[in-house]
């Protein structure tokens, strides 16, 4: 239980980096190359990502098309309902700036690697979660600054942007990048096959730059003033509640829809979670450096809370399998 609870290294690394943002942020000069530093590491994280993802992959893991059509609609359209049903608490329950990053979190695509990786621990269908997250992950670099313009100005009465200026923003930023990546692979995918857990590094470094980049930003306009403990419980409860909601609709999908235990696994994982490789640099894209550091808060708290609750469901999916798999063999 102590193993399961216990946060990873990477969720460790990004609260430090929000002690250290909030005591040392960045500020003149050094700010201004933080900046371009930040702008220059979301280039690369997308090109790392679209040089990582193989077509095989994918194309082995279309067929199962009810997990993708069900797994995207709860992606981005369960999540934003319920984060709309939330912004009509009063403010006093939830500040307005909460509620912009709770809906800024339902927008955001499905995460990759710990989709696929608790599909593989659960025996699910690994193939299908790789086609189903990354096929999130590109409708996400189109889907997310549209839904996240539309709702933040219809909700949450500010924080909206241009929403064709926002597309073409992160398409040059981030897709343009994903595409070059992608087809690069041929040339560099032994090189990135080989280096698998150096590229991880990278990724999560590029990860903790923007979001060191972002908390510090918002602590210089005074971030720390508006968010209390109050606020950060409140947070976690929402985190909680929507996690919940998302893995018990997946499970009730896959049972009405009959599907098999792997396929079911899949959607699970891939349905519930929420991508921060994805979110913080679409945020930083999108929006002010000042206004980031709030707006990415609920998606850094859930992501923790998602790591925690889907470890422990893919070990139990695992443990149903041997416990299965030793009673057939008796």
């Amino acid at each position: 239980m102590l193993k399961i609870l216990r946060p990873d290294s990477f969720s460790i690394s990004l609260i430090l980096v929000i002690v250290i943002a909030s005591i040392f942020p960045g500020r003149g000069a050094f700010g201004d190359v933080l900046q371009m530093a930040t702008r220059a590491a979301i280039t690369l994280l997308f090109f790392m990502h679209g040089a990582k993802l193989s077509r095989e992959a994918i194309l082995r893991g279309m067929g199962a098309w009810r997990l993708h059509v069900s797994a995207l609609a709860i992606t981005f359209v369960f999540f934003p309902v319920m984060a709309v049903a939330l912004t009509m608490l009063p403010d006093q329950l939830i500040k307005p700036e909460i509620k912009i990053g709770i809906l800024f979190l339902s927008v955001v695509p499905a995460t990759v690697q710990s989709s696929v990786s608790f599909t593989s621990i659960a025996g699910g269908n690994v193939a299908a979660a790789v086609c189903n997250a990354s096929l999130s992950n590109i409708l996400g670099v189109f889907l997310t600054p549209l839904l996240a313009g539309l709702l933040i100005h219809a909700f949450a009465g500010n924080g909206g942007v241009d929403t064709a200026t926002a597309i073409q923003t992160v398409v040059l930023t981030l897709l343009v990048p994903f595409i070059v990546g992608h087809l690069s692979r041929p040339l560099i995918a032994s090189f990135v096959d080989r280096h698998k857990s150096a590229l991880t590094l990278l990724d999560r470094g590029a990860i903790i730059l923007v979001v060191y980049s972002a908390f510090g930003a918002s602590v210089i306009d005074g971030l720390w003033s508006r968010v209390s403990g109050l606020n950060l419980f409140t947070i976690v409860t929402v985190s909680i509640a929507m996690l919940a909601a998302a893995l018990l609709i997946s499970v009730f999908a896959a049972r009405v829809m009959h599907m098999s235990r792997p396929d079911e696994a899949a959607l699970v994982f891939c349905a519930s979670k929420k991508s921060l490789a994805s979110g913080v640099p679409i945020a930083a894209a999108l929006y002010p450096a000042a206004m980031v550091g709030v707006m990415i808060l609920p998606l850094m708290i859930f992501h923790l809370i998602q790591l925690i609750v889907c470890a422990a469901i893919a070990r139990a999916y695992a443990q149903k399998n041997i416990a299965e798999q030793r009673a057939e063999a008796i």
